[in-house]
This record gives structure tokens, sequence and C-alpha cells, in this order.
């Protein structure tokens, strides 16, 4: 949408294929429903987020950065808001919105929409662009952006058609994987704490034994693994990393505020006040309740022992393990569940000044399509805005 509204803007006759029934399908369930469309932050920050190529995307960002992106969906007649993190969503808290107003403006500048429109294919002859096929037929133009999206959540249409087209002209696909995605564990206890949300505790995670993370923020226990902003932005860093068959282990500290030595005696002030109690029912102060058994099946003291026959070195081997609750990771979420892929068409075949094809003149690339990624904040979708406007913007001059 992005790309053919900079197209139209500069005076070139655009058509719009989408093989799904509506615009912006993809759209609609970003934010969770709410459209998290940017992160307010300079280019620097822009570009310090992103994972893949960020060198790439120097020229993209230059054209519209993420102040200028909300620039221009408020004077198309969005409402925007800033939240925390710098993350911008439309007052209205409706991604729908956002689809609604690039589709009115869409149509104020002319552009053609065609829906259930599946391309088959592109032609290209003498290393130029030439047409593209689709179930209604053959349609020829002067040049042609792919803003296909990548292979996460399918159901929205990003099937990897884009990649297909792309290599059917030559270029290079670097290996897709997921990303911004939940992680399963080999362990099954996770699935007891199944829901559990927990906030200001600790992330850290290694790679074949070297520590490459350490965060804090919020996670989420699911039926067989962890989730929540923490553990997508981790999955980030590591999805090459568990696609090479690497070790990865993840440790989480529920109480990173108190040392351990802090935290003994805050066991112990507990203990002190349950002092006929067994250790089963003597956690609730310290822990959510779903994750009392956990620990306490994890810990191998004797969940019926009284808390006041608990020897130091019991309790010594407590605080370890809520500063440091160890998981093994076995893979990755697949492309169902994934925010966003990684890899895609090789950026070294691409101008990132106009985003078109280095091999096929009049053919030009947009998005997640590209080799580029970036963390979980709206900076996936500046992505987004800022190739799609390059490519449109080049495309419509050329014209």
């Amino acid at each position: 949408m992005m790309s053919a509204l900079a197209a139209a803007m500069n005076g070139a006759e655009v058509v719009l294929l989408e093989k799904n029934e509506k615009l912006g399908k993809k759209i609609y369930i970003t934010g969770k429903g709410r459209c998290n469309l940017t992160n307010y932050c300079d280019r620097e920050t822009f570009l310090k987020n992103c994972m893949a190529n960020p060198k790439f995307l120097y020229s993209a960002i230059n054209g519209l950065d993420s102040y200028e992106t909300v620039e221009m969906f408020n004077n198309l007649g969005l409402e925007t808001k800033v939240e925390r993190a710098n993350r911008v969503f439309p007052v209205s808290e409706h991604a729908s919105d956002v689809t609604k107003v690039l589709e009115k403006t869409l149509r104020d500048y002319g552009v053609t929409i065609q829906l259930n429109t599946c391309v088959k294919g592109i032609v290209s002859e003498n290393g130029r662009f030439k047409a593209v096929k689709t179930n209604r037929g053959e349609l020829e133009a002067d040049s042609c952006i792919i803003a296909t999206g990548g292979i996460s959540y399918p159901s929205t249409g990003s099937t990897g058609d884009g990649y297909i087209f792309a290599r059917s002209l030559g270029h290079t696909v670097t290996d897709t994987v997921p990303s911004l995605v939940g992680l399963k564990t080999k362990e099954l206890f996770v699935r007891d704490a199944e829901g559990l949300s927990l906030k200001n505790i600790a992330v850290k995670a290694t790679v074949n034994g070297k520590m490459i993370y350490n965060e804090q923020g919020e996670m989420l226990f699911t039926h067989n693994g962890i989730s929540g902003p923490l553990i997508l932005t981790l999955s980030s860093i590591i999805c090459g990393d568990l696609a090479a068959g690497k070790e990865v282990k993840v440790f989480i500290d529920l109480k990173p505020a108190l040392d351990n030595s802090e935290l003994d005696a805050r066991i112990l002030k507990d203990f002190s006040e349950m002092i006929n109690r067994e250790f089963k029912n003597s956690l609730g102060k310290l822990l959510p309740a779903s994750l009392v058994p956990v620990i306490v099946s994890l810990s191998g003291i004797n969940a019926d022992k009284k808390v006041n026959e608990i020897t130091a070195e019991e309790r010594k081997k407590l605080v370890s393990l809520i500063k440091g609750v160890e998981l093994n990771i076995a893979r990755s979420g697949g492309f169902e569940e994934a925010v966003i892929t990684r890899g895609g068409v090789s950026t070294k075949e691409i101008n990132p000044k106009t985003m078109e094809s280095k091999l096929v003149a009049g053919v030009y690339f947009a998005g997640e399509l590209i080799d580029v990624d970036a963390l979980t904040g709206g900076f996936n979708l500046q992505i987004a805005w800022s190739t799609g406007y390059a490519a449109g913007t080049a495309a419509g001059q050329s014209w």
C-alpha cells in the first residue's frame, strides 16, 4: 500500500494486485489488533534495533523516517499516540483504521485496486521487467514492485510467493527462519505454569555456553515453552543459532532486584513467619501461586518438609534456583506463530536507494520480503513503510 501510494503521488498510473479479499490483512493482527505502526525514535535508534543488514536501510530511513511516517499518517487523517517505549498506535486503538486511511488515500490518488488477484509469475525480457501473469490474465507495465511479505502468519496471505518470483528472476534468497517467536523448551514443567505472565524478571541466555543475552522485563509461560517481550527479542538474536543446531539455554531470574544474600534473608523471614508450615505452602508471598509447585518440585526439597527443618544448604540451592531457573531450548515456534521472517531476497542484489533489482530493471522489492528485519516495537512496520516509500517513489519517478 505504501509503495502504491508513493508511486501514485509521483504521478504514476498504479495498479495494486492483492491476493486476499481485502487490503492490509496482516495489519489487522499487528499490535494485538491495535497496530503498533512505528517507533517514535531517531534514525540512529531505529537502525540499532535492526537485526539484519541495517546499513542497507540507511537510504530508505533517510527518505522516510519514523517521525515523517507519523506526520504522514496524521496528515492523511489518522490520529496517533505514543505509548511506552515510544511505540506508536492509532488513538482509536483499531488497526483497521490504518488500513482504512491508506485505502481511502490510494483511491483518492486514482490507484486501481484489484482484490482476489493471484500473481502467477513475473515476465522479464532482455534484463527488463515486462509483465505480470495473474489468474485474470497478463498485465503489462513499465515497472513492478514486489511487496508480498515473508512466510510468517501464512493465514494472512504471506505464503512465500515473493521468494518464488525473486528466484525466477535470478535473485538469491537467503535462508528463511521464524523470528520474533516463542521458544519451545525440552522441560515439560512449563505447562504447569501455562498462561503465567511474569513482570520485572531477568532473562539470560547462552549459546554453546557463551552468554549472549541478559535483559530485564516481561515474559510468559506457554503450554510448551516461553514467550512474551523478552523472549521474542531473544528469538531474533538466536534464530540462526537454533537453525544451526547450537545448544541454547535460558536462565530466568525471578528476583533480579535481590542478590543471593538478600533473597536468602527474605526467604528466612518468610520461613520464620510460617515456622510450622510445610515447604510446599511457604512460598506464596515470594512467588506467583502457579509457579510455587514448579519451584518446589525443581528444588529437590521434600514438599511436606516443615520449613524449620530445611537446612542452610537446601536453602542455598533454593536461592540459586529462584535466581536462575534453567530451560533448555528445543526449537523456536513455527512460521504460523512468528511475527516476522528472518532472511529473504539478498540485499546485495538490490539498490538500497531505490529498492530496484540490480538484476532486472523495472523490478523493485519492499518490506519483509527483503533480508532485513528488526526487533519488536514498531520497527518492522517502519521497515515496510520506508522501503515501500523508496520503491514507490523510484518507480513512480521512472514512469
